[in-house]
């Protein structure tokens, strides 16, 4: 078997602070067949016209130019990307680009679809998958994303289970007061007696109503004194740029994962950006402006013309959120189902 080296990166992409970026999240849709409470209204929100969204052709060139920039991560997000028809497809020609320095493609999906779709995408090449998931109690379920689809969920995710490339499966819940304290021992055990990562992710104001209080975060640290107190837990070392604390169990049944970014930001090692469904470069999930790259593709850009274009946005990186600082936060220019996780 002829072994293809990767292409050598054309140049790195590497922000005014100095941080090189090597992880991009590309949105291939703002639809999402859920409404979470934390995420989007009951109703309105009307989304992108077809014509603005980036076709099949369009998301593989654009990020195999970020790739010949040194981009090594690529996660698929949404809005919902498996409602999109084409997610196979996409996977499938995103996973050839390995050839050319890729080292992990992933998804972060609602896994209400995933019972159909894990052979597919296991099929396609996926490698890493991230599964929304906020309550183990079919109640809570219903109320936080306003569907009755709990079962359809655990389903899809024991459907995983039967693909060993994907790996590995991590399952994210949003913390929130009032909602997720009663369940912190519930999602210990399941973490314990499934081969998932549970990972905690302290509630941000990417809200489409605009109705976050800092009041509703349920800190990292809040929940591992918890499940600290009821088995103890040994860190596990990472990498700079990863946005999770994680921890096995004293035992090494079970690991789990704390992202931080309110109580504890890790704005300094931040090595991501963000491609929306219409092609729009975001540096941060709090920006304000953005990065047009839709409107030059399909003008007839090169790919050393986008090229520029993604290093200009990176330079313009900002050097950290300012959710911890009073008047001077600004709410990001659009909530998080149309930016992309």
């Amino acid at each position: 078997m002829q072994i293809i080296a990767p292409a050598r990166v054309k140049r790195p992409l590497v922000d005014s602070y100095g941080r090189l970026i090597e992880d991009l999240r590309i949105s291939i849709t703002d639809r999402c067949n859920f409404r979470c409470q934390y995420c989007m209204p009951a109703e309105g929100l009307p989304w992108l016209p077809n014509d603005k969204v980036l076709t099949d052709d369009e998301i593989v060139r654009l990020a195999r130019i970020f790739v010949r920039n040194g981009i090594k991560e690529i996660r698929l997000t949404g809005g919902e990307p498996t409602v999109r028809p084409s997610l196979p497809n996409i996977v499938r020609r995103l996973s050839e680009l390995r050839s050319e320095g890729l080292e992990s493609l992933s998804l972060t999906t609602n896994g209400v679809l995933l019972d159909k779709l894990a052979g597919k995408l296991a099929d396609a090449g996926l490698t890493r998958i991230n599964v929304s998931l906020d309550t183990l109690v079919r109640e809570k379920f219903h109320r936080i994303t306003r569907r009755d689809c709990l079962d359809r969920v655990l389903r899809g995710l024991e459907t995983l289970e039967q693909y060993p490339t994907i790996r590995p499966i991590k399952v994210n819940v949003v913390a929130m007061k009032n909602f997720t304290e009663d369940e912190i021992l519930d999602f210990a055990r399941f973490a314990r007696s499934k081969p998932y990562v549970v990972r905690f992710i302290e509630y941000m104001p990417l809200d489409a109503d605009g109705n976050w209080k800092r009041e509703q975060v349920l800190t990292g640290r809040e929940i591992f004194t918890v499940m600290n107190a009821w088995k103890p837990l040994v860190p596990i070392e990472t990498e700079p740029s990863s946005t999770s604390r994680r921890y096995r169990f004293v035992d090494g049944i079970g690991e789990v994962g704390f992202i931080n970014p309110v109580s504890e930001p890790f704005c300094s090692t931040c090595n991501r950006v963000r491609l929306t469904a219409d092609g729009q470069i975001r540096t941060c999930l709090f920006s304000i402006d953005e990065w047009d790259l839709a409107g030059p593709l399909r003008a007839g850009a090169t790919d050393d013309q986008l090229g520029e274009i993604m290093h200009r946005a990176v330079a313009h990186k900002e050097l950290k959120h300012k959710i911890n600082e009073g008047a001077a936060f600004q709410r990001a220019s659009r909530s998080m189902s149309q930016i992309g996780g």
